[in-house]
């Protein structure tokens, strides 16, 4: 019904000029004394004929309308010249739009091809600064002071910035980089352990980790990276006690510390690009990427991520394999 008003509104210069018309018509007929028959047949059929054409007018206009909004689902290059009239008026929109596509295309051409080259520099980057740290990693391997286990602390942290970086770069490409097996999760998280001993020892934080015991179909590469950001996270910023690793049943791991905890307005936000929150703001270091590239590759991997959280008590992360598992059963 409002499509109708929109529409009388919009033809209201015409049914005013119908309408004068019509009216010098009539008063001309009265005038001249003609019989009212005379008058009222020629009304009718008038009537009758401008009714039938502004009912035919409005299902066009109506078809064209709903033709029209549903366009704004459509990327520029899927859209239809061919909705349009053949009217004067009509195509001179055919030829804005066949104008604005042209350039949509090369803004996108344009677009895509900056993407590939900061991909490309940022992939040689990552690689190419891997060859230093690993040397520096060489070089610190035969001391054994406070001076180097402090140094390859921060060496490790430089290359996981780099793998995050590497991890970025790979989830925001067109071609998939995820081979599904069956493992048991306990050889994943072992190696993501490993990679944190010397943190947990210098700390003096105590880990707590129970042989889980279960299979998950997964890709190993990435979730032992989401197992690495949890356990990185966890250790930045718990202070005292430590960080626990178990089952709570055969699709369920949870990673559990008792660090400073996330404030509860931070909470619903975690999983945003860049969000740091209060502890974000804290520490200087934080990029708000880890939870977020978290939370991508688990919509990836089927796996549900859910977070719970209380100041100064800690942090409990879930992962959730019930939905990839099912897949598979």
């Amino acid at each position: 019904m409002k499509l109708f008003f929109e529409y009388l509104k919009d033809k209201y210069k015409q049914v005013v000029l119908f309408s004068v018309v019509f009216l010098i018509f009539i008063v001309s007929f009265l005038l001249y004394h003609l019989p009212l028959m005379a008058i009222i047949y020629p009304m009718l059929l008038c009537i009758f004929i401008i009714v039938c054409f502004g009912v035919s007018d409005f299902i066009r206009i109506k078809k064209k309308h709903i033709k029209l909004q549903n366009l704004k689902d459509f990327e520029a290059e899927m859209i239809e010249e061919s909705i349009f009239d053949d009217t004067l008026t009509d195509n001179d929109y055919k030829q804005i739009i066949l104008s604005l596509k042209e350039k949509i295309v090369d803004i996108k051409s344009q677009d895509f091809a900056n993407y590939n080259d900061m991909v490309d520099y940022y992939t040689v980057w990552a690689h190419q600064i891997k060859t230093p740290i690993s040397s520096m990693k060489l070089t610190l391997q035969g001391e054994d002071t406070k001076l180097s286990r402090r140094l390859s602390a921060d060496l490790f942290r430089t290359e996981q910035y780099v793998e995050m970086v590497l991890a970025f770069l790979r989830l925001g490409s067109e071609t998939g980089d995820y081979v599904f097996k069956s493992y048991n999760i306990d050889d994943i998280i072992r190696p993501c352990i490993k990679k944190f001993a010397t943190e947990f020892i210098e700390r003096k934080l105590s880990l707590d980790y129970k042989t889980v015991n279960f299979e998950v179909v997964t890709d190993e590469k990435w979730l032992s990276f989401v197992i690495e950001q949890l356990l990185s996270n966890a250790l930045k910023y718990t202070k005292n006690g430590g960080i626990k690793i178990f089952a709570y049943d055969k699709n369920t791991l949870i990673i559990s510390d008792t660090g400073i905890g996330i404030a509860p307005e931070d909470l619903p936000r975690i999983f945003e690009k860049g969000y740091t929150g209060y502890n974000g703001r804290t520490d200087k270091t934080a990029s708000g990427l880890g939870l977020y590239l978290c939370k991508l590759i688990c919509d990836n991997l089927k796996i549900n991520i859910d977070i719970k959280s209380q100041i100064g008590k800690g942090t409990v992360c879930t992962l959730n394999f019930r939905q990839k598992n099912k897949m598979y059963e």
